[in-house]
């Protein structure tokens, strides 16, 4: 394990590239300042990982003489590449199934009426065209009353989202009705990967969001919002920030969907439990 205290030392032996416990502690530092993420002590096998990557490509002879260029441009490009490559981005289509046939019925039983979708953690964009996929089958079409807002704080998984093209075996899990109605296989040089079809992508507008940043993006208030399986990597005190900002964004009445082993009860919050990881806004916009 690395040591934060006294005199560093590595971390890990035989490396490429030299590093140490202080490389590490920065490294945390800097992820936190940046995207809010606090990366765990087992992490660091998997920070020199990832970093060296980036070492490697860019000729650079340290992790420390990375994490220096960093520090001292905070407009750096690199910097897109480093919160990429420290941001987890574990997502699957249609994952945690129960908040999508709650969205299904919540949609069914608002008719006409229009919503506003924000899905705060877009990702690589399995989760917002989820969304869509379930917006349009319960409209029996693409052109819907409903806006779908995705947002993401890293720009390369936003581009992912945004071509919307998928290794076959990402897709091959949902049923085949629902494969040949969203999606075109491909052929010649796409071989062995799906597109996303033009009329879904258009249901979805992406965009970049940090959700630390003191004003976001999105405009406006939302029917629903899905943040899930995003508080788990934030301190304490940040996850009770942003849900709290999260649930200002609703409209009176609207859900927060929020991950497995997210909880905001505790937090003072006008909230009530309406599904597993489901939360209605009980409050009145201001």
């Amino acid at each position: 394990m690395g040591n934060s205290h006294g005199s560093p030392r590595m971390v890990h032996a035989p490396r490429d590239f030299a590093y140490t416990g202080t490389d590490f502690q920065l490294a945390r530092e800097m992820i936190r300042e940046r995207a809010g993420v606090a990366l765990a002590e087992c992490k660091q096998h998997m920070v020199y990982n990832r970093l060296s990557k980036r070492v490697r490509a860019l000729g650079l002879p340290s992790i420390t003489a990375y994490l220096t260029l960093l520090r001292k441009n905070a407009s750096h490009p690199e910097w897109e590449d480093f919160t990429s490559a420290l941001t987890t981005h574990l997502t699957a289509f249609y994952r945690e199934p129960h908040h999508f046939e709650m969205l299904s019925e919540l949609l069914h039983g608002r008719g006409r009426e229009p919503s506003r979708i924000w899905c705060a953690a877009a990702s690589t964009g399995e989760e917002p065209y989820t969304i869509a996929m379930t917006v349009a089958e319960v409209y029996g079409r693409f052109d819907t009353p409903v806006e779908i807002v995705a947002s993401d704080i890293d720009i390369r998984a936003l581009a992912h989202a945004e071509q919307g093209i998928y290794s076959l075996e990402r897709v091959t899990k949902m049923p085949l009705e629902r494969r040949r109605q969203f999606f075109q296989r491909g052929t010649g040089k796409r071989h062995g990967y799906a597109r996303v079809c033009p009329e879904l992508k258009r249901m979805v507008s992406f965009m970049p969001c940090n959700l630390l940043d003191a004003r976001w993006p999105v405009a406006g208030h939302f029917d629903f919002i899905f943040c899930r399986n995003v508080l788990i990597y934030f301190k304490r005190e940040d996850q009770y920030t942003l849900t709290t900002r999260l649930v200002s964004q609703l409209k009176p009445q609207g859900v927060l969907f929020l991950g497995h082993s997210e909880n905001p009860q505790g937090s003072g919050l006008m909230l009530e439990t309406v599904g597993k990881t489901a939360y209605r806004s009980k409050g009145s916009r201001s």
